[in-house]
């Protein structure tokens, strides 16, 4: 599936939920989440974020991802995570951004929290990799007037081997045009990204980076 097809149903799916699905907080509070893509030449695929209960992960370093990771890592669909996230009682609020984060822009979203869903988590996949996002997994939101500031390295879901193959990447049709998430086995669990080495249809002077790849701003607003 390309990622344009993939894009327009994550989107639906995560607005669906977030109607019908995510509940009531008890107070007027929300978490305003700025993301800044600082890679050169990544784009973000349309970012997902969400409030929840303490201990909620969407993924471990070192063990295996989740389908859902894996969708979203391999073609940018956030629906199922989005769905997951809501069925397990867990979320509070559950968002996703209406388009893709060119390198070097910011774009800012809202969810609602309160005292037993103060903690975040914000995902989207790197395009153009085979299975590479960034990620704020579930950490404290920040108290009062103050903010918290994140630094994401690129994450590798471990679900697709890295071949750079413009045949195994979705888009933008400027980079690549192939297909986003199969069934095909990787390297079996998430790991730091290596970035981009030039082995197959990829460019490292044009699309590979240094960690950080993404600067996540968390504020409290409208207690």
């Amino acid at each position: 599936m390309k990622l344009f097809k993939t894009l327009c149903s994550s989107t639906t799916i995560a607005c669906a939920m977030l109607l019908s699905g995510t509940g009531v907080a008890s107070d007027d509070a929300q978490y305003e989440i700025t993301v800044t893509n600082i890679t050169q030449g990544e784009i973000f695929t349309p970012i997902i974020a969400a409030s929840h209960k303490q201990g909620t992960k969407l993924f471990k370093l070192g063990e295996p991802a989740s389908t859902e990771l894996e969708i979203m890592a391999e073609g940018g669909n956030t629906g199922p995570l989005a769905e997951s996230l809501i069925s397990s009682g867990a979320a509070l609020d559950v968002v996703t951004a209406d388009g893709v984060l060119l390198p070097g822009a910011s774009l800012t979203l809202h969810v609602r929290t309160d005292k037993r869903h103060a903690n975040v988590s914000v995902a989207s996949m790197l395009v153009p990799t085979n299975d590479g996002f960034f990620a704020v997994n579930g950490v404290k939101g920040p108290r009062g007037k103050n903010t918290k500031t994140v630094f994401s390295p690129a994450y590798d879901a471990g679900t697709e081997n890295n071949d750079e193959s413009c045949a195994h990447i979705p888009g933008p049709p400027f980079a690549c045009t192939g297909e986003g998430y199969n069934e095909a086995s990787g390297e079996g669990y998430v790991y730091i990204h290596p970035g981009i080495q030039g082995g197959g249809d990829l460019n490292p002077a044009s699309y590979d980076w240094n960690n950080p790849v993404a600067k996540i701003t968390i504020r409290r607003i409208n207690e």
